[in-house]
């Protein structure tokens, strides 16, 4: 009997890790997700004969690859645009007939830039069905009171349309027509490459028409490579072996796109480059003497092969000028730049993918996916030390790049920090994990794919252990943003019957790794003594997190001492916020206390709430009110070798918005026993008069200290940034007065200064 299963079984485990074979480059397309070819046939618009012929492109300032200033070449010439009565269904329009399946939004008054040339569109009306904008209604090609003041511009979604093909319908050639296509893929082609991820070398293949193509090589370029590779998350391109490939072509005739390519080399995308010349005119499409397009690209330290640990953690290590921050997903941030010692922002004057792809080349990823302003991951503290950046996009740093030094009257607040997002590989790391049973893609019971006993297997998590951090791991793997919640029992998602064993136990993880793999966790022997099934682990997912940030400038002015008796820190003392040695203090005796406020901000992108809802809060009968958090701030004063002489902690009785930034409502009060919570854009002010807002430091004797305060210390409520929890301060006390200064937050100065404040260097996890 064994005999006649062990081929079905064989078979279907081929087939299994053919499918994982093929994922690699099926999705290795830029950019991923868009619908399979097969739900739509594009066939190319067949337009009247006395139907003016253009062609479009998107130009200007940038943020993004698919969108910009809509430009018309008409009779030999590159115009633009007007917005006048310019709606959503002329952008469809727009969008379609460059290849993408519909438009998000469109921009008036020249938002990427004012154009050059003729206005050739004006008082344009579509009804959104037309094959070209050509042949929607308007006041006539070249008919316009415009100016390109009033250039109007477009914002395409990122997928493409299926099936896709080029099309030029002009028999001239075209100076600057860029690249139109379905996608592209780099195809490993050597079966020594097949099976590493990420794949960095091989065919630069082009989907046109719905079928994969290679390039002809006689015009090819390093500036070519260097934007395909940048485009697949790899920061360089290397040489490589063309016998090996010639030898190949020899075999296997190659099936060429109708055209060559030509970049500058500074584009983020191919659909930057433009056309070159058409390949027709060779007749037996054989590409001359060339072959097909070979690029070898060169990743980035995090996505390097390493040894023993297969792929090198993301973060691990960090360039010691630039750095992202708040950012879900790796490459993606606020960029922050090391300056006179201290890390700032920068403005996002002019920012634009040329700017943002130098960051992120220099951070080891590839280029830019989108430049973003108005600080949409979260606002920074501190100096912004840049402005107008302007970069020609082959600088090695940002700080190479032109600039001018932000001050007062330029007005930049750190509610216009500039961000990125950049192009990563495919490591095919969302193929192993999977949340099952959720009522929303967002949600579930966490299941990863593992091998047991030589097969492949999806399996459960152990729940013991399991936490913020580990949860912020899975959403990060599976590309849903940042952790809401972790849960150690799942019986209300039923998941997938036959993945209820348990398959990885033991799990660790400091938050920032890229995969569930990456935590420490028990290899070959599980250990999990409540086992799977209901007791699995499961997340839930959100897009935004909040993000506190402790003000340091009002920790350093409103410190104090404060000599109390000890009959008036009854309540203080049942709380837990006195030192041990109060327990034999006489009720008349003092208890000297170190005294200050917390200011504490919400920069991130979403309202900070309790982990618990107020049906689950605790009253604290002596003081009077819920503590919504039981643990939501440390206090500790470290001697200058690191020892730890004092430390007190204040539990979150009263989460309120104190006070907003302009033009931000308050939501939160916890008079009447109201929801708490601190608002994006709001803080909550912990007055330094209030019980436990203090360190008791009766048995510290005079000298020079360290006073430390953690937010959020056991990471009950997951957070975009966790590093910057923490306030540092020098603090001097002669046995009757206290000094605070040198007040900052944690990472916030560079690491030579960092290393004399003893303690922790921030509040994010690197070992447990």
């Amino acid at each position: 009997m064994p005999s006649t299963w062990s081929l079905p079984c064989f078979l279907a485990k081929l087939v299994f890790l053919w499918g994982l074979c093929q994922a690699q480059y099926e999705i290795v397309g830029y950019p991923p997700g868009y619908p399979d070819p097969s739900i739509e046939h594009y066939t190319p618009p067949v337009l009247p004969e006395d139907t003016p012929r253009i062609q479009l492109r998107l130009a200007g300032d940038k943020r993004k690859h698919n969108e910009g200033r809509v430009e018309v070449y008409y009779e030999g010439e590159w115009g633009t645009v007007c917005d006048d009565d310019f709606t959503i269904h002329n952008a469809h329009v727009v969008c379609r007939e460059l290849g993408y399946v519909e438009a998000v939004s469109w921009s008036p008054s020249s938002k990427y830039g004012k154009g050059e040339g003729r206005i050739w569109f004006d008082n344009v009306h579509c009804t959104g069905n037309e094959k070209t904008l050509a042949l929607c209604p308007s006041n006539g090609i070249g008919v316009s009171d415009c100016k390109h003041t009033e250039d109007v511009g477009v914002l395409c979604s990122d997928r493409r349309i299926p099936g896709f093909k080029f099309v030029n319908t002009l028999t001239n050639n075209i100076d600057n027509l860029n690249i139109h296509v379905e996608d592209v893929r780099i195809r490993a082609i050597l079966s020594s490459l097949r099976k590493r991820t990420p794949v960095t070398e091989g065919y630069v293949e082009i989907k046109d028409g719905g079928r994969w193509r290679q390039i002809c090589d006689e015009e090819w370029t390093q500036m070519n490579s260097r934007v395909i590779c940048g485009m697949f998350g790899f920061p360089g391109e290397k040489r490589y072996n063309t016998r090996v490939y010639k030898m190949f072509a020899r075999r296997r005739k190659p099936a060429y796109w109708d055209y060559s390519v030509n970049c500058t080399g500074n584009e983020a995308h191919l659909s930057g480059c433009t056309l070159g010349k058409a390949l027709a005119s060779k007749g037996n499409r054989t590409c001359g003497q060339g072959l097909p397009v070979v690029v070898s690209c060169v990743p980035g330290r995090s996505f390097s092969p390493a040894p023993m640990t297969g792929f090198r953690k993301a973060y691990r290590h960090e360039h010691p000028l630039v750095r992202l921050r708040g950012g879900a997903v790796v490459g993606e941030g606020r960029v922050e730049v090391l300056k006179n010692g201290e890390w700032g922002t920068i403005c996002d004057d002019n920012w634009n993918l040329m700017a943002a792809t130098v960051v992120c080349r220099e951070l080891g990823y590839g280029s830019a996916k989108e430049a973003l302003n108005g600080g949409r991951l979260g606002q920074g503290m501190g100096p912004v030390h840049l402005n107008e950046v302007d970069c020609t996009g082959f600088e090695k740093s940002i700080t190479d790049c032109s600039f001018t030094m932000d001050n007062e009257s330029l007005g930049c607040s750190h509610e216009e920090d500039a961000g990125v997002r950049c192009n990563i590989p495919a490591m095919g790391f969302q193929q192993r994990l999977r949340l099952s049973g959720g009522r929303s893609p967002f949600e579930g019971r966490v299941e990863v794919l593992a091998e047991r006993n030589g097969s492949l297997v999806w399996g459960t998590v152990c729940s013991e252990g399991w936490g913020t951090m580990e949860a912020m791991v899975v959403c990060r793997q599976l590309g849903l943003g940042f952790a809401s919640s972790a849960f150690q029992e799942s019986w209300y998602w039923m998941g997938q019957v036959n993945a209820d064993a348990v398959v990885m136990s033991g799990v660790r993880c400091s938050g920032t790794e890229m995969s569930l793999s990456h935590c420490l966790h028990h290899e070959e022997y599980l250990h999990c003594p409540r086992g799977g099934g209901r007791f699995a682990a499961g997340v839930s997912c959100s897009e935004t997190a909040p993000d506190l940030v402790l003000n340091p400038q009002v920790v350093e002015e409103t410190t104090y001492l404060e000599d109390r008796p000890m009959f008036m820190l009854q309540c203080a003392y049942e709380e837990n916020c006195l030192s041990s040695t109060a327990s034999s203090t006489p009720a008349n005796a003092f208890r000297r206390l170190l005294r200050f406020s917390s200011q504490i901000h919400n920069n991130g992108q979403s309202d900070f709430r309790p982990k618990l809802n107020r049906e689950s809060w605790v009253w604290h009968d002596c003081h009077r009110h819920y503590h919504s958090m039981e643990v939501f701030t440390h206090y500790d004063l470290f001697s200058l070798n690191g020892t730890k002489v004092a430390e007190g902690h204040k539990a979150s009785f009263c989460l309120e918005d104190t006070e907003c930034d302009e033009g931000i409502e308050k939501k939160y009060e916890c008079a009447n026993f109201g929801e708490q919570g601190i608002t994006l854009g709001c803080w909550d002010t912990y007055r330094h008069d209030i019980d436990c807002q203090w360190v008791d430091i009766t048995d510290v004797k005079p000298g020079d200290y360290i006073f430390q305060v953690i937010l959020n210390p056991n990471y009950e409520v997951p957070e975009s940034d966790f590093s910057n929890n923490i306030v540092k301060c020098r603090c001097r006390y002669d046995g009757h007065r206290i000094w605070m200064y040198s007040c900052h937050i944690g990472g916030s100065m560079s690491a030579e200064v960092e290393e004399t404040f003893p303690g922790l260097l921030s509040n994010q996890v690197t070992h447990r």
